[in-house]
């Protein structure tokens, strides 16, 4: 999946959601999504120029980590769900400092989500400690989560002129 990075993190900024308060619409779908996966830990990121920054998080106690150490940045790249069953044998994060030390990563699995116009934006995402298979996650309760994110987006960019979006 291609996309131009400088049109992608304007899509991103015309939502004007970035360090935004939390909101109980996305918040909801995060819990769903890690009880749907049975997993410690849900987020939905916002992948910016040199961050990855959560919107919602369920599990987690930090707000956001570097874009460099991201799983969501390499997720935002596929067109589909986007699976690593246990990153510490995964070249592409086997030596993260997520895997490697605390929380010590092991299972990611993330949907992209794109704005309207189709630039990727970031991800819902579940993470647990242990590897997991894939077959484990039911892909067809993505397809049902991600169009809720993407509505909730949509909404909120709607309503980004300063007024508050509805619930």
């Amino acid at each position: 999946m291609e996309f131009n990075e400088k049109v992608r993190l304007q899509a991103l900024r015309r939502y004007k959601i970035l360090d935004t308060d939390p909101e109980e619409a996305f918040d909801d779908l995060t819990i769903l999504a890690s009880h749907i996966c049975e997993t410690p830990v849900a987020m939905i990121s916002l992948i910016d120029s040199d961050r990855q920054w959560f919107k919602s998080k369920h599990g987690l106690n930090v707000s956001e980590t570097p874009r460099a150490v991201s799983f969501c940045a390499v997720a935002i790249q596929q067109p589909d769900l986007f699976v690593v069953p246990d990153a510490s044998k995964d070249p592409r994060f086997s030596s993260n400092p997520f895997v490697v030390s605390d929380p010590k990563i092991r299972f990611y699995a993330g949907a992209p989500f794109t704005s309207s116009d189709g630039h990727p934006l970031g991800t819902l995402c579940v993470v647990d400690m242990v590897p997991r298979e894939h077959k484990i996650i039911g892909e067809g309760s993505w397809e049902l989560s991600l169009p809720a994110v993407k509505a909730r987006y949509a909404k909120r960019r709607a309503y980004s002129g300063g007024l508050t979006p509805p619930n």
